[in-house]
Formats: C-alpha cells, structure tokens, sequence
C-alpha cells in the first residue's frame, strides 16, 4: 500500500494500539480542536464531523501528509454521551445504560490537502450492558479511569464486568474501526 506520510490526529492510547496493528508507519500529532455536541445531529454526523475537525487541524500544518481523525460517541436513543465530566457524572451514565443496548459510533476523516483527498465515514456497533447494581458499577469504576472514555467506559478495560453482549466492530467500540479502517486505505493507495 503507497500511502503518504501517515499522522493520527489523537493522543489516545488506544487508538495508537489499534492503529499499529495494521502495520503502518505513523506519527501521532494531537489535534488541539475542542469536540463539538449538538443535540440536533445524530451520533454518526457529529462524529464525522469531529473527525474531520480534527484532521483538518492537524493537516494543515502537515499538508503533505495522509491525517487520521477519529471521534467516538455513544447514544442511547436519541441522547449522546460523550466524556464524563466527573465521576459521578459517569456513575450516572452507567445507570442509564445498565441493562440496555446503545450503539457506540466512531467517526472517521482521513484528509490528505496537498493532493486534494479526503473520506470521511462512520461505523456503528450495539452494545448491550449487563443489569448493572451500584456495587457492581462501583467495583468497575475503582478499575477503569472513565473520564477519557465515551460513555465513561472501555470495552477492552474490564468489559466483562459491564459488557453482555456487542454487535458488530469490536476494535470500533475501542475507539476505531480497524476493518473498515484497512478498506478505506487500500482504496486510498
């Protein structure tokens, strides 16, 4: 695959992690772009366009190379849940899923400016959170930090105690959807 310099446009670990499983050379540049919320946009249009922001920043100070952005959200409904803002914010947020399935969706940019490219898309999985009693939720909590995290949880950090069931791309749920990821990149080089 001939692909330009490659940045991703986020600090976090567990992007990093899944996107060195597709065996690129990358650099992580974080983009500094605060993440919008607009309760009239669907989980999946403010995720792609948080992704895009995010590419976009860090493109243009790299035009030359291919930028990956990436946001993830989880709603309920109609409701979205971002990143906690306290710990007792994501105590609340862990009773309202307990028991149900969401879906968590992972926007995706990638924006290549000097050669005038861009794919922007989103990939959607369900996930269905046991009953969850407050010490159940309280033992999960003294484990996992939940204030970085979507829906103040992590799949692949203790998940069993809180995860029953997901449908669809693990690795999204993670933070990006890595098959969906490899595909676009291929059509890319």
């Amino acid at each position: 695959m001939r692909l330009p310099p490659v940045i991703l446009a986020s600090v976090s670990p567990r992007r990093i992690e899944l996107l060195k499983q597709l065996d690129l050379d990358f650099l992580v540049v974080p983009s500094e772009v605060s993440e919008l919320h607009h309760e009239e946009l669907s989980a999946g249009e403010i995720s792609q366009l948080n992704a895009y922001r995010k590419a976009r920043q860090v493109a243009k100070q790299h035009p030359d190379c291919l930028v990956i952005g990436a946001d993830t959200l989880v709603s309920l409904g109609t409701r979205l849940y971002g990143k906690p803002s306290s710990r007792q914010h994501a105590t609340e947020m862990l009773v309202e899923l307990a028991g149900r399935t969401h879906s968590v969706t992972t926007g995706v940019c990638l924006l290549h400016l000097r050669g005038h490219r861009q794919q922007v898309f989103a990939e959607t999985s369900f996930v269905t959170f046991h009953p969850l009693s407050p010490a159940r939720i309280e033992t999960y909590l003294a484990r996992v930090n939940p204030l970085d995290k979507a829906g103040a949880y992590a799949i692949q950090e203790s998940g069993e105690l809180i995860v029953e069931n997901v449908i669809g791309s693990f690795t999204n749920v993670v933070g990006l959807p890595l098959a969906r990821l490899r595909e676009e990149l291929l059509l890319w080089g």
